[in-house]
């Protein structure tokens, strides 16, 4: 979810680069309320579990797509599915571009041993280098961003009317790696809430329901909406978030798309492997200790680190991630 939100600012700078150029995007249906609002954009699910499962159904999808009258490929995600596709494009006659994901510099930047520490090219980057093969040259703009929803009277009811900023809060990922320990996100909780200034909303999948639930019981200002909406809801609570705190995962993408404010926790993966969040500045990254943990990152997606790294996240203090909060969003 991650990787399709950062193609958003690039598609944007598409649009606003050649609006006279028609955009499809192929993805899973759930995600298509993403892209719903971006002029000369259209949604085409891929039904992976259904009609278009396998070679044979991935065949079917290819006959499909070439009906719309497509010209040329961007294949931004560059794994098995997307692959076999491109290839029965390329047999097609058809010009298709690939991302390239960088995976040996990722893998210098991991290594425990000869470690290569140094930003590398950004995922928003190497989409806009698929782009710029296909011969559409692009320059991100901190503007690409989506705009805000309006909020709907069922979100309305839920969030209350009193003038409390509203604080996003998405403790958990997909790695033990990359998620803040949970005594330490409840004590960031308690103090956002002590202050009696902020809304503080709680996001997290059907999982995470009972630990956001127990949350919510214990601290004032503190409301849960895992599994209360649909996932165009959502979209439509975080675009209207005065900052969102999350791991590195896919709601600081979510959030970063619509250009609102991000502070983002970081433990064994770093902003230098190129997912840092759209448009953010660096300052709002708050990192685990390198000095005590040199060998950081250890792991691009968060699920991989040495022994003795399981607690690295513990060395980013709960006051700092409330500091850092507070800072953003008073600023």
């Amino acid at each position: 979810m991650g990787d399709v939100a950062m193609t958003v600012p690039v598609i944007k700078a598409m649009v606003r680069s050649y609006p006279n150029v028609k955009i499809t995007v192929v993805s899973r249906a759930f995600l298509k309320p993403i892209f719903q609002d971006i002029p000369n954009v259209s949604f085409y699910t891929a039904d992976v579990k259904g009609r278009h499962k396998g070679v044979y159904g991935l065949f079917k999808l290819y006959k499909e797509l070439k009906k719309l009258n497509i010209d040329l490929v961007a294949d931004l995600h560059n794994v098995l599915r997307s692959k076999i596709l491109g290839i029965y494009f390329k047999l097609g006659g058809y010009k298709i571009a690939k991302i390239d994901k960088g995976r040996a510099e990722k893998k210098a930047l991991i290594n425990t041993e000869d470690k290569i520490f140094q930003q590398l090219k950004t995922t928003y980057e190497r989409y806009a280098d698929v782009f710029a093969e296909l011969g559409y040259a692009i320059k991100l703009k901190k503007k690409d961003v989506l705009a805000q929803l309006e909020m709907t009277k069922k979100a309305t009811l839920f969030i209350g009317e009193d003038t409390k900023k509203w604080i996003g809060i998405a403790p958990f990922a997909a790695f033990a790696g990359k998620t803040y320990p949970a005594t330490q996100m409840e004590t960031v909780i308690a103090k956002l809430s002590e202050t009696n200034q902020y809304k503080i909303i709680l996001f997290g999948g059907p999982a995470d329901k009972k630990q956001l639930a127990t949350w919510e019981q214990k601290h004032n200002n503190v409301i849960n909406c895992a599994g209360l909406f649909s996932f165009e809801e959502e979209l439509m609570l975080i675009s209207n978030l005065d900052v969102m705190l999350s791991m590195d995962s896919g709601n600081a993408h979510l959030a970063a798309m619509f250009g609102r404010k991000v502070v983002t926790i970081w433990g064994v993966t770093h902003p230098y492997a190129g997912f840092y969040p759209f448009g953010q500045p660096q300052e709002n990254a708050l990192l685990a200790d390198r000095e005590k943990y040199p060998l950081l990152p250890t792991s691009i997606y968060g699920n991989k680190y040495p022994e003795g790294y399981e607690n690295v996240m513990e060395t980013i203090s709960p006051q700092a991630v409330f500091d850092k909060i507070v800072e953003v969003i008073e600023k």
